[in-house]
């Protein structure tokens, strides 16, 4: 009796183990946010004009770092990572130099708005109008997800910026989320417990934002720790920068940021868990002016400044199809969630999700 029961436990327990290691053959996927970040400055680099005006302080020390002698260079200068290995190995939509254009399908142009339909696949300008904190009724691809039977407890958020819990519903969706000035929570490691310190003795530029290098850290050390399936990371300092009238905060967080997602896929490059296994999608929540005018300035976005509609994707993974830069293409913001799904094995409800996913092959 006791051999036949010793046998059934072996076959359940072999049955489990069998089940979880189908479940992590599924893909992995991580989708970054640069906010406010133009699709200039990601495909043509440092804006000269913009250098040279009153928003920047310090033109010098940027020209002597960012400045080359094309746009190419002076892009590769301020994105290396972007363009000595994503531009190599993977895709860049959004040069509408080239023809390829990336727009939002919401009309009010800035973030939560934006983030929404990232996330949710469709936009919703009639429930979503403004950047209050306010519980999303919309269910994001993370939700979807976390109530799968095979993502359910892999999937985690992390923001610079405070709305995020209510973007993503944390309460109704389950998926823990950590974002402005919130602390990591148990089960600490010494480096959580360490940024948990740290956070707030750092400078504190803005309330509602932290710094992106606590964003990157926390996210960084949860995937070390937990090894979540899907991922969802916004960066937020570049589009504070911008509000601020600050070219040179703005540029250096750019190009901070850049390294920021580096560090993030050498990790993952390294990690027997996410190696081969794993996408990567960044993108932003909008574009902005183009310069000091009123109706596009570059410290501003939303429905009355020319260009806020304009965004960008970059796109890295083991089974990517490696274009490099696109051209002459139309594809929106509102294609990233179903995509994910698509990218998860997942059914795609095209009630909720009617855009297309793109095919990342």
């Amino acid at each position: 009796m006791k051999t036949l029961l010793k046998k059934s436990l072996f076959m359940v327990l072999l049955a489990s183990l069998s089940m979880q290691a189908q479940q992590d053959k599924n893909p992995n996927v991580i989708v970054i946010t640069l906010d406010g970040v133009r699709w200039q400055d990601v495909f043509t680099g440092i804006d000269t004009n913009l250098l040279h005006s009153d928003y920047t302080k310090d033109k010098d020390v940027l020209t002597e770092k960012y400045v080359g002698t094309s746009p190419e260079e002076n892009r590769a200068l301020l994105m290396p990572f972007f363009w000595n290995t994503i531009a190599k190995e993977g895709q860049l939509h959004g040069n509408r130099n080239k023809g390829s254009k990336v727009n939002l399908t919401n009309k009010m142009m800035f973030s939560y708005p934006g983030y929404n339909e990232i996330l949710t696949g469709m936009a919703d300008d009639i429930n979503i109008d403004s950047n209050d904190k306010i519980y999303n009724e919309n269910v994001t691809f993370l939700e979807m997800a976390n109530n799968s039977e095979a993502y359910k407890g892999k999937v985690a958020g992390f923001g610079s910026w405070d709305v995020f819990p209510f973007i993503i519903n944390d309460k109704r969706s389950g998926v823990p989320v950590n974002a402005g000035y919130m602390n990591a929570t148990e089960d600490l490691n010494d480096r959580e417990k360490f940024l948990n310190e740290m956070q707030r003795q750092a400078p504190v530029i803005w309330e509602s934002v932290r710094l992106d290098v606590f964003t990157h850290h926390y996210a960084k050390e949860y995937m070390k720790k937990n090894h979540p399936k899907l991922v969802y990371i916004s960066y937020g300092e570049t589009d504070d920068f911008a509000h601020d009238g600050s070219f040179d905060f703005y540029i250096q967080s750019l190009q901070n940021t850049d390294s920021l997602i580096e560090d993030l896929w050498k990790y993952v490059q390294n990690d027997s868990f996410y190696k081969d296994n794993t996408y990567v999608i960044i993108t932003t929540d909008h574009g902005r002016g183009e310069g000091v005018e009123k109706a596009s300035k570059w410290t501003s976005h939303g429905l009355n400044v020319a260009g806020a509609e304009q965004t960008w994707m970059a796109i890295l993974g083991p089974n990517v199809n490696a274009t490099g830069e696109a051209s002459n293409e139309q594809l929106y913001t509102s294609q990233i969630a179903p995509t994910v799904l698509k990218t998860l094995n997942m059914k795609i409800d095209t009630k909720k999700m009617p855009a297309k996913p793109f095919d990342l092959k």
